[in-house]
């Protein structure tokens, strides 16, 4: 964490599993019944997971490690399905890990950040802080994935329309892509009022497509529960079970999302939504895949295996639900780059990724943002992985690693928080971490497999985006290390200042990161133009590891004396900063903010590189570059243009 957010914690707080009562309902949303959100997180949340058998079955037997689709393996494959939808989504995500809110909040980084306020600074948090936040760059990695495996495998299944369409498919899914990435700066709220019934039309015909065909052997959904058939599997064919598992983590990708959006919809109606509605729909498609492959002979089963999804689907189908599937990846892409763009607005207030334009496209819903930035470089990394692979078959290598890495990562900060915020016992514990590291480390193992195949595209994504975070954390930390060496007590500069400058009308807010000492920017307005104005305001922004701060909280106001006001605005890493908006809201120091008779006077760092031991120089260019193209604290802030003064200065570290 940075240096303001942890000031700003202001000590631990108590973190009980059922502490929060908003993890049972989103934020805003208090007021809504369990069903209503249980229909919008189908819409929003199992996008990802409820594509999973476009490809998942598939890849498990004719992928890059084929299988023979035998009845030990199919049935094998079918209890390794179910009981990873089980061990991984229903007891791990939704019944374990989603008790961890931050205030409501889910994901990476506000698990990280709940553990971090709540550590009081022990030493072995470091590495905690590092996990959470390799597990934020593995989910770029998978947010560039997954719209081009989903939309690609869609796409593929113009082919049982039409023939014709097979030259065309990888233009179709680009054409696709490209306009889903156009129309993010237009907002979603309008175009997701349809996510809900189309996704719930999505699962529906999961559904009826596979108890079409479970009819032709019935006696498939007891063996698909039966966790025999899963070891049985591993013991007459271990590696090559072991193998499958790479594939058949395919079927669980996206589970981590229900995680991260819990803040929008809760824990509660999403765990509703899972067990009720799409994990029954999911299975009962799997299990129809599997029957209707093990109803045909063998020469037309190998045919079936190669695409079981597509080809379950009647003559007369095969048009309306090539069309719901593609609509369907659609909205799974679509939630992927939402989660982007909120994830990195998080990291940006918790101090890992530079300040970047974050626009609001919607007057109401605070959550509903558009960050260029990392729009057009998703597009770009996915149009590349279109070209690069081909087929949703190729990308299926590639597929898999970064979730399971991140899914790994996850058990590891929920072991932190069972010892330490939970305080569970050993005895209780150990067994359930025991199953889950057990799990993953199986997912991962399998997976690893995929690396010279593809699966190292987002490991290196991952590494590169990785080291980008930590080095804009560490910059940031050595930078206001070395400003805060040189910088003045403010008593004595408010004593010796107030009497020998000359005094001129108006206010000066003078912005700066740290709330001790003199702001470089008002000792070199000093020194450049020697006046001071009637009131000054030495502003700090501060950045709690909270997703919202109450408004009763959000100002801190101390008097210095001769016209000088220290103001600390306290914001949650969820929060929109709008400084003009706070100070219409302090009271107590001279009168209204006039926004005509207020200047605003900020520093801008230039940074030299320099042989120091802070970082290696290659880091510390690096960070000089992540500085130089960083938005501009006016306009991050939401500062009034015509009102603003920014004064240099060189900073070496």
């Amino acid at each position: 964490m940075t240096a303001e957010s942890q000031q700003a914690a202001g000590g631990a707080e108590s973190a009980a599993p059922n502490a929060a009562d908003t993890g049972h309902y989103g934020h805003g949303h208090q007021g809504d019944g369990v069903l209503k959100l249980a229909v919008g997180a189908v819409g929003v949340v199992f996008g990802d997971i409820g594509t999973s058998p476009l490809y998942a079955f598939r890849e498990t037997f004719a992928g890059h490690h084929p299988i023979e689709p035998d009845r030990l393996h199919i049935y094998g494959v079918l209890s390794l399905v179910f009981w990873s939808m089980m061990l991984v989504v229903t007891f791990k995500y939704v019944l374990t890990i989603m008790k961890a809110d931050n205030k409501g909040e889910g994901g990476s980084l506000a698990l990280l950040a709940l553990i971090s306020r709540s550590s009081e600074g022990k030493r072995w948090t470091w590495p905690i802080v590092l996990l959470g936040v390799f597990a934020t760059a593995l989910f770029y990695g998978d947010s560039m994935i997954t719209p081009a495996m989903s939309v690609l495998s869609a796409t593929e299944g113009l082919e049982y329309v039409n023939p014709g369409f097979a030259p065309y498919i990888v233009p179709i899914a680009l054409a696709i892509l490209i306009a889903l990435f156009a129309i993010q700066s237009r907002g979603t709220a309008k175009v997701g009022a349809l996510f809900g019934p189309i996704m719930l039309a999505y699962f529906v015909m999961l559904a009826a497509l596979g108890i079409m065909h479970i009819g032709d052997n019935p006696w498939i959904i007891v063996e698909t529960i039966n966790p025999m058939n899963a070891l049985r599997f591993f013991y007459i064919d271990g590696f090559t079970a072991f193998i499958a598992l790479g594939a058949v983590v395919l079927a669980v990708t996206g589970a981590e999302a229900l995680y991260a959006d819990m803040g929008h919809f809760g824990r509660k109606p999403i765990g509703v939504s899972w067990l009720v509605f799409v994990l029954p729909a999911l299975m009962l498609n799997y299990m129809g895949q599997g029957a209707m492959v093990l109803a045909a002979e063998a020469g037309p089963r190998a045919e079936l295996i190669s695409d079981p999804f597509f080809q379950m689907m009647p003559d007369m189908w095969r048009v309306p639900v090539v069309i719901l599937a593609l609509l369907a990846t659609i909205i799974a892409s679509q939630a992927v780059i939402s989660g982007a763009f909120s994830l990195t607005q998080q990291a940006i207030q918790l101090g890992f990724i530079p300040r970047l334009r974050v626009e609001h496209t919607s007057a109401s819903a605070a959550g509903q943002i558009y960050i260029p930035v990392v729009n057009w470089f998703l597009m770009i990394m996915v149009i590349i992985l279109v070209l690069f692979f081909g087929s949703s078959s190729n990308l299926a290598a590639a597929y898999g690693i970064a979730v399971t890495g991140a899914m790994f990562i996850d058990t590891c900060l929920l072991s932190v928080v069972l010892f330490t915020l939970w305080k569970w016992p050993a005895w209780k514990a150990l067994p359930v971490l025991a199953v889950f590291f057990i799990v993953d480390v199986a997912y991962f193992g399998a997976n690893l497999i995929k690396v010279p195949d593809g699966g190292w595209v987002p490991l290196a994504i991952g590494l590169v985006i990785f080291t980008m975070l930590t080095t804009w954390s560490r910059g940031r930390k050595l930078m206001q290390q070395e400003m805060a060496e040189g910088a003045m007590p403010i008593p004595i500069f408010v004593k010796s200042a107030a009497n020998s400058a000359t005094r001129v009308p108006g206010t000066a807010v003078f912005m700066t990161s740290s709330s001790d000492g003199v702001p470089h920017a008002l000792l070199h307005n000093l020194k450049h133009n020697k006046v001071l104005h009637e009131r000054i305001i030495l502003l700090t922004i501060k950045i709690a590891d909270v997703p919202f701060v109450e408004e009763k909280k959000l100002c801190q106001l101390d008097g210095l004396g001769q016209g000088f006001h220290r103001l600390i605005l306290n914001y949650g890493f969820m929060q929109p900063v709008d400084v003009p908006a706070a100070l219409h809201r302090v009271t107590g120091c001279g009168g209204d903010f006039k926004m005509l008779e207020t200047s605003f006077f900020l520093s801008r760092q230039t940074l030299i590189a320099a042989a120091k031991p802070g970082m290696p120089i290659w880091r510390e260019k690096l960070f000089a570059w992540m500085l130089r193209n960083s938005e501009s604290a006016m306009e991050y802030f939401r500062l009034p243009t015509n009102r603003v003064v920014e004064l240099g200065s060189q900073v070496a570290i």
